[in-house]
């Protein structure tokens, strides 16, 4: 390890598969809008994609990584040679992953964060494909770094430090999948893709044919729309399962140890000192039943990595347990807390503020649509029933040196910040709230590279 390595191979096919990925709508554009001249059309994409190969092969036989002098040193650069040297005291978390072409080799991938970050949108390191065993060395040689006393059982110390926190059940996965919100992000995932290919595609003209179709055949039409929801609702269901199969929660001396997946493996380390703030969500759903979900918001991550600054650490758990499972290891934190409401007099405020734009629609459909306007009036019943549940659930409270907030945008969240945590805190006051003796709260935790937090709306001022 302390000679110079290369990744395994396989990063020449991975780095393949994502810049061709990359330009795969570049490719789709060409092949619409070069009318002429195919021959020329294959010729230049054959050419690129011959130039993606042979630049994939000289990035992986330039690319190096060590571990020497404390430090972890990685060379690599085609063109211009780069060299970056990461002192080992400052690496926070090693990150963990296996993907499936990764198990098929006995690789895994580990991204590097470090406390303060590069400043880029990437990790600060990333070796994309390397064994377990030299992973497991860079982890024990980074814990060695750190701790200048380490002495030579401290591998078996640290092992005899390892509590499991918590592990979820086969029930719980089953209701964390039925539960989840996945549906909505496969369906935006197919809006998205239609909108990149209505760019390159005139859905205009390819559907003008079926047009009178689709009228004479409403019926028919909606059988297939509701087919393609419960396909997208599957899909979502089996893809939650597959990520958070056998999630395991485990905590070392200094850290929180999160592994998951069944086809992609991942370890996720959440340096304790590096928590700025917990955060619990609850849906609309999993609040009637009351069951949560549990965020940890970390000082790591970078821009791209997001779930490296807020991980979730329990996927799904009863709101009356977890109390009882975290706070033997996270001891400074307040679970039960009594919540000062909003005053009744900012419950208009949340009312108009779910009312405001849908009123003047309902009216316009009214009165142009008649009797298929009274419609809208159902949405805005559903709307002034979410604005109650918004005023209901806003409150906050102040209890041994953490902050408390909760309120609700699409799901009730509860931010819990300890005073020392918190990076910037402002109270807004507008000309209306003012008027009636109200406020708005913001407080904000330096997560990765943005901020994270909660806010409480129309608050006695007077608190």
């Amino acid at each position: 390890m302390f000679e110079p390595k290369r990744l395994h191979p396989i990063v020449i096919v991975l780095n393949i598969g994502k810049r061709i990925k990359d330009l795969i709508f570049t490719f789709i554009a060409l092949f619409f809008i070069w009318s002429k001249g195919e021959l020329l059309l294959a010729a230049a994409v054959t050419i690129v994609v011959i130039s993606i190969i042979v630049m994939s092969i000289l990035s992986w036989l330039r690319y190096t990584y060590r571990l020497e002098q404390n430090e972890l040193r990685i060379e690599y650069g085609v063109f211009v040679r780069k060299k970056r040297y990461i002192p080992l005291e400052r690496i926070q978390s090693l990150d963990i992953t296996e993907g499936v072409l990764h198990r098929l080799f006995g690789m895994v991938k580990v991204q590097i964060e470090t406390a303060g970050g590069s400043g880029t949108e990437e990790a600060e390191a990333v070796l994309s494909a390397i064994s377990k065993e030299e992973a497991d060395f860079i982890q024990e040689y980074v814990a060695r770094a750190k701790n200048s006393s380490f002495q030579e059982t401290a591998g078996e110390q640290e092992a005899s430090n390892l509590y499991s926190i918590y592990k979820i059940t086969p029930k719980q996965l089953i209701l964390l999948s039925l539960t989840s919100g996945g549906v909505g992000v496969v369906i935006s995932a197919v809006f998205a893709t239609l909108s990149q290919l209505d760019d390159f595609l005139s859905f205009g003209r390819l559907f003008r044919g079926v047009e009178q179709f689709i009228v004479s055949n409403l019926i028919f039409i909606a059988v297939i729309v509701f087919f393609g929801f419960v396909l997208a609702w599957m899909i979502a269901l089996i893809g939650t399962m597959l990520k958070y199969a056998n999630f395991h929660v485990m905590k070392t001396e200094h850290d929180l140890v999160i592994s998951q997946g069944l086809l992609e493996r991942r370890q996720i380390t959440i340096p304790l000192k590096r928590i700025q703030a917990i955060t619990i969500n609850e849906n609309i759903v999993r609040q009637w039943l009351g069951y949560g979900a549990v965020f940890v918001e970390s000082a790591g991550g970078s821009a791209k990595n997001q779930e490296g600054s807020k991980v979730l650490l329990l996927p799904l758990v009863k709101i009356e347990n977890i109390e009882s499972i975290l706070k033997p290891y996270l001891t400074e934190y307040q679970w039960n807390t009594s919540f000062t409401r909003v005053p009744k007099r900012a419950m208009n405020r949340y009312m108009f503020r779910s009312w405001f734009i849908l009123v003047p629609i309902s009216v316009i459909s009214l009165v142009f649509f008649k009797f298929w306007g009274l419609l809208s009036f159902i949405v805005l019943g559903l709307f002034a029933f979410w604005g109650l549940l918004k005023f209901k659930d806003a409150g906050w409270s102040v209890d041994q040196q953490q902050l408390t907030l909760r309120y609700r945008n699409i799901v009730r969240t509860t931010v819990l910040i300890k005073k020392n945590k918190v990076q910037t805190m402002e109270i807004k006051e507008s000309y209306f709230q003012r008027r009636k003796g109200l406020g708005s709260l913001e407080a904000f935790v330096k997560v990765g590279f943005g901020g994270s937090g909660g806010r409480v709306i129309d608050m006695d001022r007077m608190m």
